[in-house]
């Protein structure tokens, strides 16, 4: 006779909504009046920080300062597109595009509402901790 043992790891469940939509308009910068000042007086900064918050580098966002290849700033769009893709959010990238050209800070400002709103908590469902049993060894 012959056992068989399955083991399951407890998956980590995912709580979303289902909205296909930005959270706040590209103007809503009255829903986080301190944010949008920070973002107005110092716009790289909050670029800086809301790019570490979303997981990429510190830094990156200093590359649209530079002025790499126009007038377009890429990290901005790409950033824009990435949140749009990440969280399910309709769209196109020729609307990203001129947000992202004209409204650089009313963009980065939606982006850190939007990833407030859409705070996606990581849930063990179904996860218990039990000790191994352990080892009886006799002498005969």
């Amino acid at each position: 006779m012959t056992t068989t043992m399955v083991v399951t790891q407890p998956q980590p469940a995912m709580i979303s909504r289902e909205s296909q939509e930005w959270s706040s308009g590209i103007c809503d910068c009255t829903q986080d009046v301190p944010e949008c000042c920070f973002a107005f007086w110092c716009l790289p900064c909050f670029t800086c920080i809301t790019a570490k918050k979303y997981g990429e580098c510190l830094c990156l966002p200093l590359l649209d300062y530079i002025g790499f290849g126009g007038c377009i700033p890429a990290v901005t769009m790409s950033m824009r597109a990435s949140m749009r893709q990440r969280y399910g959010i309709q769209g196109t990238m020729c609307k990203d595009c001129a947000f992202s050209t004209f409204c650089v800070p009313c963009v980065w400002c939606q982006m850190s509402r939007e990833m407030k709103a859409r705070n996606i908590q990581i849930v063990m469902v179904g996860a218990k901790h039990t000790n191994p049993p352990a080892a009886h060894y006799s002498k005969r």
